[in-house]
């Protein structure tokens, strides 16, 4: 097993290291898990980006092995958090306890909750109360976390990837829109291919099973998300991304006509931010200095999916958000 490559404290990291250690992160994470390319790299854009990833798909695709990889991968702490109804705050952030020493002298001591790593898995976030959830509101935004009226900053690098089951929604609580706008994506997880599930049986089921190498460290991840946010975008490309934000609400003038028939509230400034943070990371990722007008198409369905909330009527007819995100590319123009 190899170590994760040092980094000086005050090394510059250029744009072809970073898609080069990009790639290794990778194809290291593609030894474990098969296929799934999309959603590899989603994941890693959301990383870089310093975001939070919401992954909606049936059990049993991996969810939990993905991050579970991706953190032996870049040698950070992972956590997993299985959530229940009766789970509560405490359970998450952690408690202030009372601890008595050698002498009988008594005093408060904070004991930290498993909120408290560097990528924290919420696994079936939809199945704890509002009460619950929210726990994980300041985490996601501020990256602290505040027990007692003491303020606890967590470990950077810091990532919650919150996992929900479309299919079983008996006795869930679904996600409130302020929460749902504190995940820079919403990535939906599909099923794989004939060939993927003879690949995944013969990785999981032979005598030896892939171990991924150490390719990484937070230190480096740091400098990699530094890198991200000076890549620069042009006025125009950037006119381009605050067009798309305004289509997806149906009260401007400018709103296409699937956004007037079927959203009721359209996409928050977040989303502007989630669509040019993940434009210029997938500059990066294809070797160029510059966002381009295909890296927001690109990022346009995952940062803007779950933000654009739908009306009875789409319900009604089945109209998926993606299908209005959709339309809504095709009738803003990049001109």
């Amino acid at each position: 097993m190899t170590h994760p490559p040092q980094v000086a404290p005050n090394a510059a990291f250029s744009p072809d290291e970073f898609r080069q250690r990009a790639q290794i992160i990778e194809a290291e994470v593609g030894q474990v898990i098969v296929g799934q390319r999309d959603l590899i790299r989603q994941t890693l854009v959301t990383l870089l980006a310093g975001g939070n990833a919401l992954l909606e798909g049936v059990p049993g695709l991996a969810k939990t092995t993905l991050v579970r990889t991706l953190a032996e991968v870049i040698d950070c702490k992972f956590s997993r958090i299985q959530f229940t109804p009766d789970l509560m705050p405490a359970d998450i952030v952690g408690t202030t306890l009372i601890s008595e020493d050698e002498h009988g002298h008594k005093a408060f001591r904070f004991e930290p909750g498993p909120i408290f790593a560097n990528l924290v898995l919420a696994d079936e976030i939809n199945r704890a109360t509002p009460k619950t959830q929210s726990a994980l509101l300041e985490a996601m935004q501020e990256h602290t976390v505040t027990v007692a009226k003491t303020i606890h900053v967590l470990p950077p690098p810091f990532f919650v990837l919150a996992t929900q089951n479309p299919l079983e929604m008996e006795g869930t609580y679904p996600l409130p829109e302020a929460q749902l706008d504190r995940f820079l994506m919403k990535i939906n997880v599909t099923f794989p291919t004939s060939a993927e599930l003879v690949e995944i049986a013969n990785r999981t089921t032979g005598a030896r099973l892939p171990q991924p190498r150490k390719v990484a460290n937070g230190e480096l991840i740091k400098r990699m998300q530094s890198l991200a946010r000076t890549v620069p975008i042009a006025s125009h490309v950037l006119a381009y991304a605050a067009r798309l934000i305004t289509a997806t609400h149906p009260q401007t003038k400018d709103a296409p006509s699937i956004a007037r028939q079927y959203i009721r509230y359209g996409a928050s400034p977040r989303g502007m931010q989630a669509l040019i943070l993940m434009g210029k990371i997938l500059a990066l990722l294809d070797g160029r200095l510059n966002v381009a007008f295909a890296d927001l198409r690109a990022a346009a369905l995952p940062a803007l999916r779950h933000r654009c909330i739908l009306n009875f009527e789409a319900q009604a007819e089945g109209v998926s958000s993606d299908e209005i995100v959709k339309g809504i590319l095709e009738s803003v123009k990049d001109e």
